[in-house]
């Protein structure tokens, strides 16, 4: 694993000359992402995500932290205990750089901890961590597991349907081998290029079916302009 994303984050903390990443997906050109964009404030976030900051309370866990941007806001503006974590060894230098106090390179279903969390944030997307509808169940579980009883497990995601093309009957043509919100993402930066990796897309149905198949509770928090909306889980 080249972990072009973390080192994309880490370039730009570090002033090492950092460029733009390159990202696309199976069902989308490539397209620049400016690094500068995960280093946003509070108050330069979507209203989505300020939404998601607001809500969380007591002990939080933030899943695919990135470069740190709502740990930072809970940890120093809200004084919340916050552990921030991701896969990417590169953003997590960056979120000690940063002054996030507890951050750990680890993947969620290694992450094992006694104390449970009152919040559990999955932003950007929260819900392309869980690679496919097959595998969602596994990751529910596990984040499950590490929720307190009337705890929240607060995510993110958009419903791809308007990516497809509308048939003659006005309705969208979608693959009928797989959920359309299956998605095989890759990244580029400085002349490399990460192996496409699994990234899910779920609308906020398949999402609640998913969540009651697994004894939580879900809840529609917000819904944004293009199709997104942010979700609240908890303990049925």
């Amino acid at each position: 694993m080249l972990d072009l994303f973390g080192k994309a984050i880490l370039d730009y903390q570090t002033q090492n000359a950092p460029e733009p990443l390159i990202t696309a997906t199976s069902i989308s050109d490539e397209d620049e992402m400016d690094v500068a964009y995960l280093f946003r404030p509070y108050d330069l976030m979507p209203k989505m995500e300020q939404k998601a900051l607001q809500l969380a309370f007591g002990k939080v866990l933030d899943v695919g932290c990135g470069a740190g941007s709502h740990a930072l806001t809970l940890q120093n503006d809200r004084n919340l205990d916050v552990i921030a974590i991701d896969l990417s060894k590169n953003a997590i230098e960056t979120c000690t750089l940063r002054g996030v106090k507890k951050c750990v390179a680890i993947d969620i279903l290694k992450f094992e901890m006694t104390d449970k969390f009152d919040t559990i944030l999955l932003l950007m997307n929260g819900t392309g961590i869980f690679e496919n509808l097959k595998r969602t169940a596994v990751y529910l579980q596990k984040l499950k597991s590490l929720l307190a009883i009337g705890g929240q497990i607060l995510i993110d995601s958009s419903d791809l349907i308007y990516m497809y093309d509308e048939d003659e009957d006005g309705g969208a043509w979608i693959p009928s081998t797989n959920y359309y919100g299956e998605l095989t993402f890759t990244i580029k930066y400085k002349g490399q290029t990460e192996s496409p990796f699994p990234w899910l897309y779920m609308d906020y149905n398949t999402l609640q079916n998913a969540a009651f198949a697994n004894g939580l509770q879900c809840e529609l928090i917000l819904e944004g302009d293009h199709f997104d909306y942010l979700a609240k889980l908890t303990h049925q």
